[in-house]
């Protein structure tokens, strides 16, 4: 959390629209990546909208998910988007989760870990969790200039107000970049960590579908913006539009990058 106001993480429907279907992109070579068996049990830490979760049941043929979100909004949406009786969600939270140990052969996260106050505990819950010789992993977007769209608006919202820097991700989440993920991880005590950038393409149909999921308050973005009043806001949102590409069509095309992370949990690690 940042001093000047908190993050809203509360209503999943502008949440979807404002970066949840760039995570389900990011979610497919996630899962690729870990590539792991089928009829596993599964963890997902933090499932929001359940991008992840739906990755799951699409690419593992899991026996079970089990999911957790602080946010009852986020996962109202989730359930009604699943509708699978092998996911399992529950209100909780990362470092006190509600399952028994050596639960599963995977738990993950996305786009989750950097809002945690104290990540290694989350990550540590994760490990208690899973099984010997099983995977931890997670992903979060690259703020500093991986993610297009958020840096993008970031650079207009501090060309405006160049207080908004001490609130841009960039800033805010150092965790967002390969070696302070591998380091959090090995902190942990898990073993076997390896990281990689994922990169997807957000292409958007004009500037309205780029800019009204900003105005949706979830997410640190909306939530500064909304703390604005209607001249801010519209000063930001013409400094926005002239730094983004346009097609003759109208179309923006940007790509996002995010990082993900893994670790296998040791057979010497207490549950």
């Amino acid at each position: 959390m940042h001093n000047a106001m908190q993050d809203a993480w509360a209503s999943g429907v502008p949440y979807e629209a404002f970066v949840g279907r760039w995570s389900r992109a990011v979610a497919r070579e996630f899962l690729a990546w870990l590539d792991l068996p089928a009829g596993q049990t599964w963890g997902d830490v933090g499932c929001g909208t359940g991008a992840l979760a739906a990755g799951v049941l699409a690419a593992a043929e899991p026996r079970a998910v089990f999911a957790i979100d602080r946010s009852r909004g986020f996962l109202t949406v989730a359930q009604a988007a699943i509708g699978d009786r092998r996911v399992r969600f529950a209100v909780a939270d990362a470092t006190a989760l509600p399952w028994r140990s050596r639960l599963c052969a995977a738990v993950i996260s996305g786009l989750m870990l950097n809002f945690v106050p104290d990540a290694i505990a989350a990550l540590r819950e994760m490990a208690r969790v899973c099984q010997p010789g099983g995977r931890v992993a997670a992903y979060v977007w690259d703020y500093r200039g991986g993610m297009q769209m958020l840096r993008r608006f970031w650079d207009a919202a501090i060309e405006i107000a160049p207080a908004a820097a001490a609130l841009d991700e960039g800033a805010r989440f150092p965790l967002c970049r390969p070696e302070p993920l591998v380091a959090a991880f090995a902190q942990a005590g898990l073993t076997s960590v390896a990281v990689r950038a994922i990169v997807i393409p957000t292409r958007f149909r004009s500037f309205d579908d780029l800019w009204q999921p900003f105005l949706g308050k979830q997410g640190p973005a909306p939530t500064y913006l909304a703390s604005l009043g209607p001249e801010a806001q519209e000063r930001i949102r013409a400094s926005l539009q002239s730094r983004l590409p346009r097609a003759p069509d109208g179309s923006i095309a940007l790509t996002a990058q995010a990082w993900a992370v893994q670790g296998t949990v040791s057979y010497r690690q207490r549950p």
